[in-house]
């Protein structure tokens, strides 16, 4: 077994989106590194899945896999972690508010370290309120909280501005994944 190359924070809470959630997960283990999953408490959260079903006009809900949280935002001491991903679902329009989790997403943004953002976990980026004049790409029902924030919405698979790199959806992973972990690569190399 290979020396990880540092540990990165994937930000869950109840009704996470599996796919979000799973594929960056993965493909951390995959590049070397030890995903983190870091939640409000340390227990096992219930994923959810999130797809248009057709014929409707809202997202349709399932229930998906669980995943254990390793750590909880009030334990995390962020200079120990090269990244943080910010998951989707609906867990984001909850832990937005945890005073913690907003304490941990400013010192990586002040600090340079690669961040990542998919569907509505642009929200607690937003409400850490370091997305003014930034531009993100995510789910079109989260531009309105983007764009409150100063944030600039941007509707493509892949978008990468400063050390933030961001997609829309799940669909989306294969485009901005890969760029962020070879972000992390960089980082990695330069500290």
């Amino acid at each position: 077994m290979t020396q990880s190359k540092g540990k990165v924070l994937i930000v869950v809470g109840d009704a996470t989106e599996t796919v979000d959630t799973l594929y960056p997960f993965f493909r951390l283990i995959e590049g070397g590194y030890q995903p983190v999953v870091a939640a409000p408490e340390k227990r096992k959260y219930q994923m959810v899945l999130h797809e248009i079903k057709s014929g409707w006009t809202i997202t349709k809900e399932w229930e998906g896999y669980s995943i254990d949280a390793d750590v909880t935002f009030a334990e995390i001491q962020p200079e120990e972690y090269a990244g943080i991903f910010f998951s989707g679902g609906r867990a984001p329009e909850y832990i937005r508010e945890d005073e913690d989790l907003l304490r941990i997403t400013r010192w990586f943004w002040e600090n340079g370290n690669p961040m990542a953002s998919v569907c509505h976990g642009v929200e607690i980026p937003a409400r850490a309120g370091i997305v003014q004049g930034l531009r993100i790409a995510t789910v079109a029902k989260c531009k309105f909280d983007l764009e409150v924030c100063g944030g600039i919405y941007v509707n493509e698979p892949c978008v990468i501005d400063k050390t933030m790199y961001s997609g829309r959806t799940y669909h989306d992973s294969g485009h901005f994944v890969g760029p962020w972990i070879a972000a992390l690569d960089a980082w990695v190399d330069r500290h």
